[in-house]
């Protein structure tokens, strides 16, 4: 059966065999505009989980394109935010650094705080049941809170797939 097939998996498996391409994040702290521009003009990803830095990888939040997308246009609108204006995600402003002319932007009230999480080591049988019944669209993976990556539900079909080519007979969303 499906179920028992898909039992024997766990999400690093699943997700880090797909996973060529490194994954998008952005800093809570310090992140510039102009960075967050080049993010949204190089991926067509829907959103982005927060960190609280690149080494830490310590998961803040989520936030999706279009929020991000119409927050900055709305700060660009302001007097003394400029591209070289750092965002944030956090209570405080960060401390303005030397040579920073830009007023910093906070982006805290389109953060995700709890968006949705699994641990590296869910069984896919429990991923994709709940994939199925929340009609999930992606979860963050962490690993003591700090993040791995993100799997999708094209990940969790695509894993589905290939399990019911090894197992024809199998019926899994019935």
């Amino acid at each position: 059966r499906m179920i028992t097939m898909l039992s024997i998996f766990i999400v690093c498996s699943v997700f880090f065999r797909r996973n060529e391409a490194p994954l998008s994040t952005i800093s809570a702290n310090g992140t510039s505009i102009a960075d967050v521009d080049r993010l949204l003009e190089e991926t067509e990803f829907k959103g982005f989980p927060v960190v609280l830095d690149d080494e830490s990888q310590l998961l803040e939040g989520y936030v999706t394109r279009s929020e991000l997308k119409t927050a900055i246009e709305r700060a660009l609108q302001v007097e003394g935010i400029s591209n070289a204006s750092r965002i944030y995600f956090t209570e405080r402003a960060p401390r303005l650094l030397e040579g920073d002319q830009s007023d910093p932007v906070s982006l805290k009230k389109i953060l995700d705080e709890s968006p949705f999480q699994v641990s590296n080591q869910t069984p896919m049988e429990t991923v994709v049941e709940m994939f199925r019944k929340m009609g999930l669209r992606q979860a963050l993976i962490v690993r003591n809170g700090r993040l791995q990556g993100i799997i999708t539900k094209k990940d969790v079909l695509m894993h589905i797939d290939q399990l019911s080519q090894l197992e024809p007979d199998s019926q899994l969303f019935r």
